[in-house]
Order: structure tokens, then sequence, then C-alpha cells
């Protein structure tokens, strides 16, 4: 089986940075005004690629050298000792090395939807850069990497259970991104609709289509746990889809396109810890919650908290990630010790870690774009270019 692990492996790696290009831009990129979609592009293009490079640097070593439960240590950087034939597990590492730098590249790009619209470039390059390495690579190290959350570790012979990221990846990235918008403040002008609905379809279709490499790629083997992974992935995507929908027509008297795709992003989000742990139904269930739960997260942090978390990144990945790792205790699957203290632990380390790494980058090179950029739209003040004849 070695062999179909490794291929396996390398079509996992392709649907997830498929993930990001192009599905998470495409997805973004069509919520926001039009005067800004290639803004979003460039951001997630840019981080796409700048990630790669850092996670060869150091990312990859700080969360899977050979450290302490804390730290991986600086040992692989560069890849140091890796060649072709170096196995980890079953998987050449090189291999593994790229399936998780595509981890390493969505994560941070998810970010981008909390600022679009109003941020600096430069602030996303750079805090992107130390976010990654800083906090998303060390908390790696601690679940994935066995470090100190991992089985025994500080959370007792059984660590916390998060099979593709519901803390690793989903409560990082969605803190992160509700700390990003309270300290950057609301857009100028929050009244305009997404400028093509159809685009956010297209994206989050293709957000769906990756997610099987996410999640059915973290088994790491080509084998009935992989494919029980994406099995259950679909399920819960398609459940939440439909109950987000039908959450919206009771409520608003209508179910909006963009409703139902982003009640399946809510699904994945939410299925993605527990689709290593949990059959069709639980799945089923965990979907059919999460449509529900992420919309009603959307209304409190936009409508009532007044946050201008743009693409509601908290609302959807953050409580859906964070809602999958509890459901996982309620499964059975693992203790409610481990899985909640994993969360308060990441939940804390992230929100100290962001406003500094946050304020350190605003010192330097400034966070917010000025009013006239932001009025005229990031496409043509920052990067010299229009999508469109006439911005809206």
């Amino acid at each position: 089986m070695v062999g179909a692990d490794t291929a396996w492996i390398i079509v996992a790696t392709a649907l997830v940075l498929f993930m990001t290009l192009p599905g998470l831009a495409l997805f973004y990129g069509g919520l926001v005004r039009a005067r800004n979609v290639l803004s979003v592009f460039m951001q997630c293009y840019a981080i796409a690629c700048l990630m790669s490079i850092l996670w060869l640097v150091a990312g990859y070593s700080i969360a899977f050298g050979d450290g302490n439960a804390i730290w991986g240590g600086l040992g692989k950087m560069f890849l140091a000792g890796v060649t072709a034939d170096s196995l980890s597990g079953t998987l050449p590492e090189v291999l593994f090395f790229a399936f998780q730098m595509t981890f390493a590249i969505i994560t941070p790009a998810l970010i981008v939807g909390c600022f679009v619209e109003r941020i600096s470039f430069g602030f996303v390059l750079l805090f992107s850069s130390l976010w990654m390495l800083l906090v998303y690579a060390p908390v790696v190290h601690w679940i994935w990497g066995g470090g100190m959350l991992s089985d025994g570790g500080i959370l007792g012979e059984t660590g916390v259970k998060d099979f593709a990221g519901g803390v690793v990846v989903h409560e990082t990235a969605g803190l992160a991104a509700l700390v990003i918008a309270m300290m950057l403040g609301a857009r100028r002008d929050r009244s305009k609709p997404p400028h093509n609905p159809g685009m956010v379809m297209i994206g989050a279709a293709m957000l769906w289509v990756g997610w099987f490499g996410f999640n059915g790629g973290s088994q790491l083997a080509a084998d009935g746990g992989a494919a029980m992974a994406l099995t259950v992935t679909h399920v819960s995507a398609a459940a939440a889809s439909l109950s987000w929908a039908l959450w919206e027509r009771i409520k608003h008297g209508k179910a909006s396109l963009v409703g139902i795709v982003t009640g399946t992003i809510a699904g994945l989000a939410s299925i993605t810890p527990a689709s290593g742990f949990v059959g069709p139904v639980e799945a089923l269930i965990i979907g059919g919650i999460a449509g529900v739960l992420c919309q009603e997260a959307v209304n409190l942090i936009r409508n009532r908290m007044g946050i201008d978390d743009t693409l509601d990144v908290f609302a959807v990945h953050g409580v859906g990630g964070i809602f999958g790792t509890i459901m996982i205790a309620v499964f059975g699957a693992g203790t409610w010790a481990a899985q909640l203290g994993a969360l308060a632990i990441v939940g804390v380390f992230t929100v100290v870690m962001t406003v500094v790494i946050a304020l350190v980058c605003k010192a330097v090179i400034g966070m917010r774009v000025d009013p006239e950029t932001e009025t005229n739209g990031l496409d043509l003040a920052v990067h010299g270019e229009r999508a469109y004849d006439m911005a809206s």
C-alpha cells in the first residue's frame, strides 16, 4: 500500500492547494465589491507564494522538527537532512512536507476575509508571515507534531483529537480574524452587497471538492479511513447547506445562493476535526446543526455586536471548527477534558499572539489604507489594475 498511499497524498496535496487557488480566492472575491476583487485575489495569491517559501525555510521545522513539547526547533530548516528516500510513516517525507505546506497556505489565507476592502497590502504580507511562523506552526507542533497537546502530553494519556484542523486551522484562523477585525474597525461603507454571487458559488464548489483532499488526505493513507473521512465530509457539507437555506427561509422568507454556499463552508469546517472519528449519521447531525449555528453566529457577530469581520471568518470557520471539536467528545471519540482544554489553551495563545503580532506590524508598516484609497477601491489605488470598467 506504500505506493497507493503516496499516490493518494500527491492528489490530496493538489486538492488542498486548489482550495486556496482558486477556490478561496473566488469565494472571497465574489463577496466583496467590484473595485476590490483584484486586491482579494492578490492577497490570496501572494500569501500562497510567501507561505510556501516560509514553510520551507522554517515553518515545517517548527511544526514537525525534533525539538521539545512546545517548539519543534530549527533542525529541519530548508528541509535539512530530508532526501527523496526519507520517510514519514509510509510516505516520502518531502511529500508529507508538501501536503502540510498546503495547510500552512490556506490557514492564514482564511484570515483575509476579515480585513478585505480596507487593509494595507504590506500589512497582509508581514502579518501573515509572522502569524504562520509564530502561531500556526507552534500549534501544529503541539497537536500533530507530538507536542504538548498530543497523546501523553499535558492533557493526559489521550490528547486532543483533531483529525484535520478544527483547532489547528479553523479555531486559530477564526480567532485571529475576530481580533484583527476588532483592531481594524469597520469599513467606511458596509451597505453594499456582494458584487458577484455566481463567483461565490464557484469558489465554494471548488472548496467543497478540495476539502476531500483536506480531510481525506489527513488519514495519510489510501485506505478505508480516508474513504470514510471523504464521505462524512460530503454528508456534513450537504446537510449544512440545506439547514442554512431552510433556516434562512424561515427567518427571512427567502433562501439565497450566497447563504446556501456559506452553509456548505460551515458544514465543511465543522466536520473537519471529527472527520476521522465519526460516521455518516454523526456527520449528518454535525452538518445539520452547523448550518443553523454558524448562521446565528453571523447574526451575533455582524449585527448584534457590530464587528465587521467582513466575510464572517470567525462565525463560519471559527465557530464551525470549535463546534466540530466539541462534537468529538459528544460522540465519545475524545475526552471532554482534552477537547475543551486544547480549545482553551490554543484560543488564549492565538488571541494574545495575534494582538502582539498585529501591533508590531502596525507600528512597522501600518495597518489600514487611507480613506481616499478605501473609497476608490484597493484594486486601482494599491495594485494599479481594475477588474471592471465601473467599480461598484
